[in-house]
C-alpha cells in the first residue's frame, strides 16, 4: 500500500517535458463498464507477476465507478489478490479522464488513452508514463491488434521494454 501511495504522491510530477497523454475524445460510461482482460501492463508494484487480471468497473447510483481487478500472483493458481477503488470521472473529460482514489484522500490519475470503436480494447495512460495498462474484453487478442496496440503505447510515450504481457490461461469451460 505503501507503494501505491507513492504512485499518486508522484501522479504527475514524473512527466518532465513530455505532453499530457490526449484522451479520446468521448466514453459511453454504461457499455464501457463490464469485464476487462489487462493484457498488458507496465504495473505498479501491487500487479506484478500478474497472471489472469481482470478489471471490473461498475457505475454507481452517485456517478462514481467502483473499479475492482483480481489476479492470481506468479502463477494461474497463485494466491489471489484483489483491489477495489472508486474512480471518479472529470467533468468536461467526456468521461475519459478519471481520478482513482486509492485510500483516503489520495488519488491517481487514469486517462482512456485509446479506445477500439466496439469497445474491444482500450489503453488506459497517465501523464508521467510511468504505468500503463491495455485492457481486452476476451482473454487473447490476435497477434495483429497485439502488434498495433504496441505501437500505439509507443506513441504515447512509453519505454516499451517495461511492457509485461499479463498471462492469460483460463481453463476452458
Amino acid at each position: 500500500m505503501v507503494l501505491l501511495v507513492l504512485l499518486s504522491c508522484v501522479d504527475a510530477a514524473g512527466a518532465g517535458n513530455l505532453p499530457q497523454v490526449q484522451s479520446v475524445p468521448y466514453v459511453d460510461l454504461p457499455r464501457f463498464m463490464g469485464q476487462w482482460y489487462l493484457i498488458a501492463t507496465i504495473p505498479t508494484a501491487f500487479e506484478r507477476d500478474a497472471w489472469n487480471a481482470v478489471q471490473t468497473y461498475a457505475l454507481q447510483a452517485d456517478g462514481t465507478i467502483l473499479t475492482s481487478l483480481s489476479f492470481h500472483k506468479s502463477a494461474s493458481d497463485g494466491p489471489l489478490k484483489y483491489i477495489q477503488a472508486p474512480a471518479y470521472v472529470r467533468a468536461g473529460s467526456g468521461n475519459a479522464i478519471w481520478a482513482v482514489r486509492l485510500f483516503g484522500p489520495i488519488k491517481a490519475q487514469y486517462v482512456v488513452a485509446w479506445l477500439q470503436f466496439d469497445y474491444s480494447m482500450m489503453i488506459v495512460a497517465r501523464d508521467a508514463r510511468d504505468y500503463v495498462w491495455v485492457f481486452s474484453r476476451t482473454p487473447a487478442v490476435s497477434e495483429a491488434d497485439w502488434s498495433a496496440v504496441r505501437e500505439r503505447v509507443i506513441s504515447l510515450g512509453y519505454d516499451i521494454s517495461k511492457l509485461y504481457e499479463v498471462p492469460q490461461t483460463w481453463a476452458p469451460k
